[in-house]
């Protein structure tokens, strides 16, 4: 806008050096460029669908009884901040290191956040475009948000996923006492990432699958062997295996007689 009175005579709008509106004349090609009012009080125009292009000065240009006056209004255009480039997805084992860089886009410029989406984490872990993760563990593993922020709108965000591999480790496997005749259960849990493969031994020899009487149940987490009908012949040492490409580790555990549960051996773990 721009403020006249009675005695102005001429008036223009300017952009740089180039020349919008003289009076109601139009002399810019763009047709988001429009006048708005040119009366005796005001002479404005509007910029429709304003563009970063359109930043700069603009000069109102009057003249009053042959003197000329100007009085210039400089336009700042704003851009919600946009997320435009944000490592993919990635897996590495653990001990490794991850680079993790998130770029964005605003006027002005968006302040670049990162933080762990984990219930351990406090804060931010980052405050600039790049992350980086020196000897990653497995609690490290998870969703890393990016934000991208410079209070012209609400902030932006992006995920990335951090798969942290490690071998197996075997959090349970314990000894059962299970009378003659019952139904007995040994179960080996771990944790591994990927997925641990199980195996069971009774002494040195392989269980396999569909032996008459046995089940094994093999999950994500946890393997299951169970005796139907425990007879004496089930009763010993019995061993699983858990393993993934980056490691093995195996437990040790007793199928006994509760009589004999004031004799129960410990559990080992290889």
């Amino acid at each position: 806008r721009c403020a006249v009175d009675n005695r102005v005579t001429r008036v223009a709008w300017l952009n740089r050096s180039s020349i919008l509106y003289a009076g109601n004349d139009k002399w810019c090609l763009d047709p988001r460029v429009v006048l708005l009012a040119n009366t005796k009080t005001q002479y404005s125009i509007q910029i429709q669908d304003v563009d970063v292009y359109d930043e700069g000065p603009y000069t109102c240009s009057v003249q009053t009884d042959n003197h000329p006056k100007t009085s210039r209004v400089h336009l700042i255009v704003q851009v919600s901040p946009k997320i435009i480039d944000i490592s993919p997805d990635i897996s590495i084992n653990e001990g490794g290191n991850v680079s993790l860089t998130c770029i964005a886009t605003g006027r002005p410029d968006p302040t670049i956040t990162w933080r762990h989406i984990s219930p351990k984490a406090v804060g931010f872990i980052s405050e600039d475009e790049y992350l980086e993760i020196t000897g990653i563990t497995r609690e490290q593993s998870g969703e890393y948000e990016c934000s991208a922020s410079n209070d012209v709108s609400a902030p932006v965000v992006q995920r990335v996923k951090v798969t942290v591999n490690y071998p197996p480790y075997i959090s349970d496997a314990k000894s059962t006492g299970v009378p003659v005749g019952q139904k007995g259960i040994l179960l080996c849990e771990a944790s591994a990432v990927p997925s641990a493969d199980f195996q069971w031994y009774k002494d040195d020899k392989r269980l396999a699958e569909g032996q008459k009487g046995l089940k094994v149940e093999n999950k994500a987490f946890f393997s299951r062997l169970t005796f139907f009908n425990v007879s004496e012949q089930d009763y010993g040492n019995y061993t699983c295996v858990a393993s993934n490409q980056l490691g093995n580790t195996n437990a040790s555990m007793i199928l006994y007689g509760e009589q004999g549960s004031g004799n129960q051996p410990g559990r080992g773990n290889g």
